[in-house]
């Protein structure tokens, strides 16, 4: 069950903590109907887009999703490396994960791990030229699979009204405390 929609007593869609027009009274504030709808709907489609992603790149690239995100950042990076911790940070994910994903890639030779020279501790990424090849294959069957599930459904309006939700919602969630729990720095 989704949280968002559990109450204090843990029932799903209690009105009793809210006052006129939805908003709480005292207590946590609960989703309206109307907001329960539209969350439901968000993370049903996003479940269903990252499935969808996914297994059009397993299919045609052998590759998570995840992982095409990962050459991506590489290949728009200067010279196609980028240090690992800053490569984590870009795609949201734990030091430690990004460590298993690029060994799947090293051991693809897609990508390989050098040391940092300004830096001896750390390592870069780089993506080498059979990355950049398997990504340059990938890439028009990725951008059609994502205009089939997601551009093509909207019009040009929904687009613009959508890219600005999104970027709402992320300006509201980055990060501002830079000693934040962030997972890229675990």
């Amino acid at each position: 069950m989704n949280t968002a929609s559990i109450d204090g007593d843990g029932a799903p869609g209690d009105d009793a903590a809210r006052g006129p027009g939805g908003v709480a009274t005292d207590g946590p504030r609960w989703l309206t109907d109307r907001e329960q709808r539209v969350w439901r709907s968000y993370v049903h489609a996003t479940m269903l887009l990252e499935d969808h992603l996914d297994r059009q790149l397993q299919r045609d690239a052998g590759m998570p999703h995840i992982y095409y995100g990962l050459l991506v950042q590489l290949s728009q990076a200067p010279r196609r490396r980028m240090r690992m911790t800053e490569l984590a940070k870009g795609a949201k994910i734990t030091r430690s994960r990004l460590s298993h994903a690029v060994a799947r890639l090293e051991r693809s030779g897609w990508v390989r791990r050098e040391d940092c020279p300004s830096d001896k501790r750390g390592q870069n990424a780089f993506l080498t030229d059979e990355g950049f090849a398997v990504l340059q294959r990938s890439a028009p069957g990725h951008v059609e699979a994502v205009r089939q599930a997601m551009f093509d459904r909207l019009t040009p309006e929904q687009v613009d009204q959508l890219g600005a939700i999104m970027r709402a919602v992320a300006d509201g969630l980055e990060p501002s405390d830079p000693n934040a729990d962030l997972p890229w720095l675990r």
